[in-house]
Parts: structure tokens; C-alpha cells; sequence
């Protein structure tokens, strides 16, 4: 299968790219124009001009295109210029995409566009499937337009999947080794109250789901990345030290996070969002790590 890639230099990019060269199949890393070089180990990159949707001759053929560009959230303090940046690097750069994509003669038969669960917005104890109405904050505002765009494809004759992301757990990126740090100098512990619900998956399963969405005519719309069992941050945390082997004596208070990080604070940190993946659990998707204990030991190991 020929698959077009666009953020194949992200985390899940690159893991994505890599396991599905080891798969046998073609990888096309879209980059910016300019800025491309050839890297048969990682697939080869394709010219492309997210402002224009204009595409290199290279992407004729494809066969399925990955769509997981975007700023990163949680990089720095949200300003109206970085807030402006995380909404256009998805809505825009989608958009782009799609229009390439109803350009070409012979089109892809596949879309899956990243999204994130922060689509759901603070929904405290309620639990979430793909059914489930959007929130009405910041995260939920981005994740519902850029959801819009890619469904646009749709009316190309092109398969949709939008893959919700949870909270991300690898060793090499995303949220892990950040909530890590604390807890090696002795000082970790829950945040605010520790009610609120994370929804997490290991990088591992998000590849293997990225790849299932990828083979399974079957999957359509919105899909949530997440493991079966979400948890609350307090177990979370309690969880994280007896895998790290240190103490979880330090709550943080949401005053200090709401000082430190403003409105990010809450949008990332205090709120709840107990999401469960519906479509997989239907389709029988088996789970590399299901519950988080076996899943940080799996990580930490990596």
C-alpha cells in the first residue's frame, strides 16, 4: 500500500512511518516544499505547500493518507498567538489536504485524520463514547472544526476515520516523561483533587490502532484512541510511583498550576474526561495493554 503521511516527524509520525515500512509497505512523509530529502529507511519524502494544498508529483498513486500535523499542545503557555498557531496548524493544514486530495485524478481510499479527546471537553464523571456531544472550551472548539475538514473528504468518495487521541504514554515523548520528572526528584503526587478522569494509550497501541483503521473498511467517523480502562489521576499517580518506585506525597494545588500554565491548566491538567473506544471494543480490537499497570511496566521497560 502506498500511505501519505503528513507530521511523520511527530512521535506517532514517526513510529507510524517506521512500522509500516516494516510492514512492506510504501511510506510518503509529506514536507514542506524545500525541504525534502530522500531517506529510503523512512520512506521518501513528497513536496508539499500546506498554505496552497499543492502536492508533488510523487503523491500520484497513494492508496491511503495519515493526516497528524499539528502544533504541540502542551510546548508553551497558550498566548492568542500560540492558541492561533494550534487552531490553524490542524484546521488550515487539513483543509490544504483535502483540497489536494479532490485534485487528484485518482484518489486515495482512505482518510484518517487526527483528532484528540479533548473534543469531549470537562465532562467530570460521565462516560464518553464516539456518540458522545462536543464540549463547548478552547480544545473542544479545534478539535470540532478540524474534524469538519477532514470530513469534507467524505464527499470525494474517500473513507473518513478520525482517530481521537487520549493522553499519549510512551517513554521517548508526549505526556509521560513529563509527569515522570517529579516523581524521580521525590516530590510527585496527584493533581488538584485527583478526580478528574484520564483517558490514556500506549504508543504502541496507537500504532497498531492507526494501522487497524488503515486495513478495516469496516471503521468510519470519529474512533476514540483510548485504552479500556480509564482512571482517575489520583490512581494514575498512584500507579506511576509504584512503577517508578517512589512516593506519591505531593499534591499539586490547581491555584499553582493555574498561576504557572493559565488557562492551559485547566484545559489539560484539571480537567475529566472518562472516554471509552466503543467502536474498538465492537470490532474486537485486542488490546497490547489494556489496564496501566502492564502498560508502564511495558513503556518504562522500552
Amino acid at each position: 500500500m502506498k500511505i501519505l503521511i503528513t507530521g511523520s516527524s511527530g512521535l506517532v509520525g514517526t513510529a507510524l512511518t517506521q512500522d509500516l515500512l516494516r510492514a512492506g509497505h510504501n511510506v510518503c512523509r509529506l514536507v514542506r516544499s524545500g525541504t525534502a530529502t530522500i531517506r529510503p529507511s523512512q520512506g521518501f519524502d513528497v513536496n508539499w505547500n500546506p498554505a496552497t494544498g499543492e502536492l508533488g508529483g510523487a503523491a500520484v498513486g497513494a492508496d491511503a493518507v495519515v493526516n497528524l500535523a499539528g502544533a504541540s499542545i502542551a510546548d508553551s503557555r497558550w498566548t492568542p498567538q500560540r492558541k492561533q498557531l494550534l487552531r490553524t496548524s490542524r484546521t488550515e493544514t487539513t483543509r490544504a489536504l483535502v483540497t489536494a486530495l479532490a485534485k487528484m485524478a485518482a484518489r486515495p481510499r482512505v482518510l484518517i485524520s487526527a483528532s484528540a479527546t479533548g473534543y469531549y471537553g470537562n465532562r467530570g464523571d460521565e462516560t464518553l463514547t464516539e456518540d458522545g456531544p462536543p464540549g463547548n472550551d478552547f480544545l473542544s472548539g479545534i478539535a470540532k472544526d478540524w474534524e469538519t475538514e477532514a470530513m469534507k473528504a467524505e464527499a470525494l468518495g474517500i473513507r473518513v476515520v478520525l482517530a481521537r487521541l487520549g493522553v499519549l504514554l510512551a517513554r521517548q515523548g508526549g505526556a509521560l516523561p513529563k509527569m515522570m520528572r517529579p516523581f524521580q526528584f521525590g516530590v510527585g503526587g496527584k493533581i488538584a483533587s485527583g478526580r478528574q478522569w484520564m483517558s490514556w494509550i500506549t504508543l504502541d497501541d496507537t500504532v497498531a490502532i492507526l494501522s487497524f483503521m488503515l486495513e478495516n473498511e469496516r471503521i468510519r467517523g470519529p474512533l476514540n484512541v483510548v485504552s479500556p480502562q480509564p482512571i482517575t489521576n489520583a490512581e494514575f499517580t498512584k500507579t506511576l510511583a509504584a512503577a517508578l518506585h517512589r512516593p506519591a506525597l505531593f499534591p499539586v494545588p490547581a491555584f499553582a498550576l493555574r498561576l504557572l500554565l493559565g488557562e492551559m491548566a485547566d484545559a489539560l491538567l484539571l480537567s475529566s474526561q472518562r472516554v471509552l473506544p466503543a467502536q474498538l471494543q465492537r470490532l474486537n480490537y485486542p488490546f497490547l495493554h489494556p489496564d496501566l499497570q502492564s502498560a508502564l511496566q511495558a513503556v518504562l521497560a522500552a
